[in-house]
Order: C-alpha cells, then sequence, then structure tokens
C-alpha cells in the first residue's frame, strides 16, 4: 500500500486540473498578448481564472495577479511594500516562525540597516499579541505573518492582530502568507483587511509552478521584476496559461468542495491522532488540537528518543511518506534545528523525533489503520536498537 501523508509539501494535482493543463498545452497554447484568436482564448481563460479566484478570495479580479511561486509572491510583496513605503519609516515586524521566503527577506533588509522586530510565539505557536503591540511604532511599515504555519498548523489570530495594527499604527501594512491557509480554511481578504495575501496551487490539488498574489487596490506596490509589463506590470514575463487555468479549476473545485473536504480531512486526522495516543508510547502532540485554531490538514508530532529521519525512512520502506520538516528546508545539508520547533519551546530530544504528518481528502481509513500499524512497529524497532 502507498499512503502520501505529505500534502503540506505538496499535493497531488486533481484530475479535472490536469485534463484543463492538458487541453491548454494541446488546444490552446496561444500567447495571451497576441492579437489573433488563439492569444485570445488564452487570455480568456486567464481572465476566467483570475475571476474564479477572486471570487474565492472575496476580492475584485484586477487584485489578483499570478506568481510562479508562494515563495515569489511574499518577495514581491514584502519588498514592494518596503521600496514603496520605505521613506515613512525604516522598522519591519514578523515573527519567529515565519516560512524562509519571508524570514530570508527581513534578515536581507535588516543587512541593510533596517530594524527588524521576531516577534516570539507561545508554546503552541500563536503570535506574543501584547509583544506585537509593544513593538509597532510610527516607523513600522510592515508586518508579515503566515496565516497557518507550515510546520504545525496554528492558525494566527488575524482580527487581533488586523485590531492591534489599526490602534498602534493605521499606516502600517499587513502582508498574510496564506500558502497552508487557501483551501483548508475561509479566507476573506476583504473582511479580514489585508493588504497582501500570498497562495500556491501545488498546495491545493492545483500545478506546480503557478501561485498568486492578491494587492489591496491602491497600495501601487513597485515591481521587482521588468519586461513587458504582464499582470500590470507587478509579474512581467509571458503568463504561465496552462498553470493558471489549472490554478483556477483547482481553486473553483476546492470551492464546491470546501466543507465536506475540510471535514472529512479533520475526522481523519483526529481518528489518526487518537489511534495513534492508544498505540505508541512516549509521544508529544506539537500542534493545537482545537480545530478552531489549527488547520484541519496538519498534525505534527514528536516521537521520543528517536530521529526523525530515522523514522521517516523505515515508514518510506513501507510505502508510507511524511516529513520531518518544511519541504523548502528540509533538504538542507546543513541540517539546522527548525526554527519554529525551536521557538514553541520544543527540547532538542523533541525537534529531534518531529513528524508532520499532513492529510488530503485522498487519503482514507484504510490507509490511516495501515500507518498506525507500521509506525508502531517502526518506532517498537528503532528504539529497541537506540536505546539498548
Amino acid at each position: 500500500m502507498e499512503v502520501y501523508l505529505d500534502n503540506s509539501a505538496t499535493t497531488k494535482p486533481r484530475k479535472e486540473v490536469i485534463d484543463e493543463i492538458n487541453y491548454m498545452l494541446k488546444n490552446a497554447y496561444g500567447n495571451p498578448s497576441s492579437l489573433h484568436r488563439m492569444g485570445f482564448e488564452a487570455e480568456k481563460r486567464i481572465t476566467d481564472s483570475r475571476k474564479t479566484i477572486s471570487n474565492c478570495l472575496g476580492c475584485r479580479e484586477e487584485e489578483v495577479y499570478f506568481t510562479a511561486s508562494g515563495t515569489e509572491s511574499n518577495n514581491i510583496a514584502i519588498q514592494g511594500i518596503v521600496n514603496r513605503f520605505k521613506k515613512r519609516g525604516n522598522h519591519l515586524i514578523t515573527t519567529k516562525i515565519e516560512h524562509s521566503s519571508v524570514i530570508n527577506i527581513f534578515k536581507h533588509y535588516e543587512s541593510k540597516g533596517f530594524k527588524v522586530t521576531y516577534v516570539d510565539v507561545d508554546d503552541r505557536g500563536i503570535v506574543d499579541l501584547k509583544q506585537l503591540e509593544e513593538n509597532i511604532t510610527d516607523e513600522t511599515i510592515l508586518v508579515a505573518v503566515m496565516l497557518v504555519n507550515n510546520e504545525i498548523g496554528t492558525i494566527q489570530p488575524i482580527r487581533d492582530i488586523k485590531t492591534i495594527i489599526n490602534k498602534k499604527n493605521k499606516d502600517t501594512k499587513l502582508h498574510i502568507d496564506g500558502v497552508q491557509a487557501l483551501g483548508k480554511i475561509p479566507v476573506n481578504v476583504k473582511k479580514f483587511a489585508f493588504d497582501t495575501f500570498a497562495f500556491s496551487g501545488h498546495k491545493i490539488h492545483g500545478p506546480k509552478g503557478i501561485a498568486g498574489l492578491y494587492i489591496k487596490k491602491g497600495l501601487n506596490l513597485s515591481p521587482i521584476i521588468y519586461g513587458g509589463n504582464q499582470e500590470s506590470g507587478i509579474r512581467s514575463g509571458t503568463e504561465n496559461v496552462p498553470g493558471i487555468v489549472g490554478l483556477g479549476k483547482a481553486v473553483e473545485i476546492d470551492m464546491e468542495n470546501f466543507q465536506k473536504e475540510k471535514s472529512y480531512i479533520a475526522n481523519l486526522k483526529k481518528y489518526f491522532l487518537d489511534r495513534v495516543r492508544d498505540e505508541v508510547e512516549d509521544i508529544k502532540v506539537n500542534s493545537i488540537v482545537d480545530e478552531d485554531k489549527c488547520a484541519p490538514h496538519i498534525l505534527n508530532i514528536s516521537f521520543l528518543n528517536i530521529r526523525g529521519e530515522v523514522l521517516l525512512h523505515y515508514l518510506e520502506e513501507k510505502g508510507i511518506f511524511v516529513s520531518t520538516g518544511s519541504a523548502c528546508s528540509s533538504n538542507n545539508k546543513s541540517k539546522t534545528k527548525s526554527r519554529v520547533l525551536d521557538a514553541i519551546g520544543l527540547s532538542d530530544n523533541e525537534v529531534e523525533g518531529a513528524i508532520r504528518f499532513s492529510f488530503s481528502y485522498n487519503n482514507t481509513k484504510e490507509e490511516i489503520d495501515y500507518t498506525v500499524k507500521c509506525l508502531k512497529n517502526s518506532v517498537d524497532e528503532i528504539r529497541k536498537i537506540t536505546m539498548r
């Protein structure tokens, strides 16, 4: 049996998405900037996808821009805001548990002389709101926060964060990394009053190499890529039409199935956790169990006195695929301690034994039972070897 439980790293594209991409590659391959019929068809399909996504996000069509990745979306938003508003101040705020595509931008600006505050989180991964409020000043031009954490699934209290920003400095912009949020929890960018919001196709059963960025109308960001003025000049370069159409189809299907799939995944995760607690000794659950404070698809567990990488490969041999952390950094040969797990106060033993399980609508109860059986046997076998 093959069991894929690494859906936070990437998801399997839906059949309907693949069909749409294949059609575009075979039949509608015109350049959307061309003035002939094939160009018009490609342009129309882009417009249709933009409309679908804007309906999902609760924004205007012209506020949705297409990029190549969540990393690029974060870069365009953060660098665009900093470059646009740096005359107002030189202070930036983010948290200690952000994705590398956010943290590394802030480190870059810190090296350029900007003052950067990295706000703490509690042992559940929730932002310290008091510390955030104390650090926002008249010089603060940007706060960047990940809506759903990619390693432990914590959902940040965005309403409270926005209220604090409005109270302390209404000119401070709020960027949201929503890559793990879209398709997993309700998102309405107008309702939450985000200034920018990044999302990605391959996290929601769409294709890789395509992502998006919401930019609030009137923000007038400075681009970081210059060229032929595609995407209203925000992201120049010939559009990835098959990817955009695939992303639009993925969002469309997700909107249709959202509540059903969300409930199914949440129940599957709960079933898995209950069984692991019953079957496996000496574990620590690092994700919040409360469904209102944790995304339905992510569960992080530490298996004490075990190296997570070893357990990962034991499970892989049995056809089970999981992760030890963020896929964007876990392949780094200079293995560093997880910033997220360190920030929530885990011990070295707990960090070393951490495994992230992430679920999708494709997973079944039969797969979960098989995984728990293999997990128990693998943990027991590894501990017998390492704890002699």
